[in-house]
Parts: structure tokens; sequence; C-alpha cells
């Protein structure tokens, strides 16, 4: 339970359906971590809401320190991702290492499930040749509430254990049963963002206490002309409009150079260059790991469905495997914005097959 709606009333449907409720409630972060003070730490109201949830239903409820786990396994891989200058994504290893990992290990062996607040479906399936039925990720029924980009790397033994009570609602029908239930948390705003970030911050700004700052200069990629600088290349992310003084035109990030410590803009948003036809991703996880879809090996490759972003329509791309976790994604048409770092995850369907990183992109599909 982290204090919001959905995980408020995802315990309401678990007591209703007659299960034995615990709440468990993560500390991930600790703001004294950075200011040295007890003051703004958003955790302790969040915790607050979860005990006045825990009260109304009638149900135990306790906290669970992961403050450790989160940093060692989720902050400092992505600080060191941006300060390379490429673009992670946290929330996706959080529930990989955190939610579905070490709190996981906080469950009895037997009879315990991860009940989440997440709009994702379960399923099961039993592969050809077996009897054994396995687990699938599947799309969430309200799609402009799907949260399985953030869960495509969970492990197939933590997606054994979880559920997920909202399948079949909208956010407007959680929003209805709280109120109903006259729920504490029944109105509270939605939380957005980087849980880390919070909601009262400027990204850059709060990275600015754990990176060193990195000038270098930014240029124009047709002209090659210097039009300005940057406090490092983890400032700006491929596609995001670059707003640099005095000048009348928008430009756009189009690419970075580690070598030369230099970012490239092109002016317009439409322009050739931050389109690409496919990318290549390292460490990649399948879900059902010993499973890849057999394709990925064929000369054809494996048609399928992918997302780089959260936020975004699935998009045809074929796949083939290049060695072990690195795998070649080629586009049926051209996608804009792709950054390094970011999660590339791959869909037949409604099923969620898995998810790697974006190491590279490329304006030509992989060679065959």
């Amino acid at each position: 339970m982290s204090g919001g709606v959905d995980s408020s009333v995802t315990a309401k449907l678990m007591v209703d359906q007659g299960y034995d409720v615990t709440g468990l409630f993560m500390r991930n972060w600790d703001t004294r971590d950075e200011s040295g003070t007890d003051k703004g730490c958003e955790w302790e109201k969040d915790w607050e809401d979860v005990q006045l949830v825990a009260r109304h239903l009638g149900i135990p409820c306790r906290i669970v320190d992961l403050t450790k786990e989160y940093w060692n396994n989720v902050f400092q891989p992505s600080l060191r991702v941006w300060e390379a200058g490429d673009t992670p994504n946290p929330d996706v290893w959080c529930n990989k290492e955190v939610k579905f990992g070490a709190l996981i290990n906080h469950l009895g062996k037997d009879g315990e499930w991860l009940a989440t607040g997440h709009y994702a479906r379960k399923g099961w399936k039993t592969p050809p040749g077996s009897s054994t039925p396995r687990p699938q990720l599947l799309r969430s029924s309200d799609p402009t509430k799907d949260q399985n980009y953030y869960l495509s790397a969970i492990p197939e033994k933590g997606l054994e254990r979880a559920l997920f009570p909202l399948d079949e609602w909208t956010k407007a029908d959680v929003r209805k049963i709280a109120e109903a239930a006259d729920l504490p948390t029944a109105r509270r705003d939605e939380s957005m963002g980087i849980c880390f970030v919070g909601q009262k911050r400027k990204f850059n700004e709060f990275l600015v206490n754990y990176l060193e700052p990195n000038p270098g200069r930014i240029y124009e990629l047709e002209t090659g002309e210097i039009i300005g600088t940057h406090k490092g290349l983890w400032t700006y992310t491929i596609g995001q409009g670059a707003r640099l003084p005095g000048l009348k035109e928008r430009y756009f990030v189009t690419s970075k150079s580690k070598e030369e410590n230099a970012i490239y803009v092109v002016n317009g948003s439409d322009h050739p260059s931050l389109y690409k036809r496919g990318l290549t991703c390292g460490d990649w996880k399948w879900i059902w790991a010993d499973s890849p879809p057999p394709e990925i090996d064929s000369e054809g490759g494996f048609d399928c469905l992918m997302q780089f972003r959260h936020r975004m329509d699935p998009v045809r791309c074929t796949v083939r495997r290049i060695h072990h976790a690195l795998i070649g994604i080629s586009f049926r048409e051209p996608q804009k914005a792709i950054a390094e770092g970011q999660v590339a995850v791959l869909w037949d369907g409604d099923w969620c097959l898995g998810s790697g990183t974006i190491i590279s992109t490329i304006s030509e599909p992989p060679h065959e």
C-alpha cells in the first residue's frame, strides 16, 4: 500500500473477497539522505494515509524498510546511467529489484500473495509440451492506465505470486469504489513522476545533489555552429526541446556525443534526424527466461509490438537475436525521439514478453 487511492481500493477489494489481508508499506527513500534533517519526508505522510486506510478496513499494516535495497539496486545504477548521458527508467528497475524482488522476500513461503494497485492483468498459459501453467503479464482493461511498461522486467517468480485486483476496473471505477466506501484516500491526488524526486522539484535541480557539473557545448547538427552550452549530458534527453537563450527558432535534441561531451540539436520537431528505423537492446530479459519466442533466431525474425515509452501506442516491429541478451529491433515505420538507456518492451498482442535497455539506435534496420 502506497497511500494512494489505487492501492487503498486494492486492499478493500481483497477484504471484500474474503482474503486475510495485511497492508505492506515500502519505505524506499528517505529525504534525510539529502537534507540531513527530518523535514520534508514525504514517505511519512504516505505511511500515515496507509494506517488510516488500514484502520478503516480493519486490517493490520506494517512498514518494510527497503531504502538500502532501493539505493543499491535502483538509485545508484540510475545515477551511473544519467552521468553517462543516457536516460534510465528507475520505476522499471524498482518493480524488478524492489517491489517484486526484495519485498517478495518478506512474504511467507506458502500461501501468501502480493496484491498491488497496478493497472495490469495476470493470466496463466501452459506452453506446448508442458503440463505446468506459467504466469502471463497481460494488458489492463483500462488502456489509458495500463502499467505493464513499468512491470515488464519483473521476474517470473515475482509474477507468480502477484495479484492485480484492479485488472477489470478503470480509474473512474476505482474513484467511485473509494468514495462509496468512504476511504480516507478517496480524493487524494494521483502521484506522478519519479518517487525520489517528488512532485515539487524539477528533475535537474534534484540531480545536482548527486552529479558533478560537466559543462559542454551545444552544436547545431547541420551547420556545426556552437549555439549554446550545457551543464552535463544528463540535463537533456533525446527529443527534448532545447531552450536556448537568444534564439527565436525551436531546437530539439537529436543526439549526444559522450566522447566530445557535446549535445547536437536541430531546428524543428520533425527533423529527419529525430527518426530512427531500428535499435539494439542489451541486458534483455524475457519474463519466461528459458522460453523466448523461437522466431527470434530465424531469418525472418519475430513480428510483434513494442513500446519504448510508457505513454505511447505500441508499434509493429521485427525482432532478431544478435547474441545472448543482445537483440535487434526493426520498426515498420521510423520512430521518433528514442533515447539510449530507455526501456524497450515487447508484446505478443496483449501479452507482455519482456524488456531490455536501449544501447544504440540506428537510421537503418539491423542487418540480418
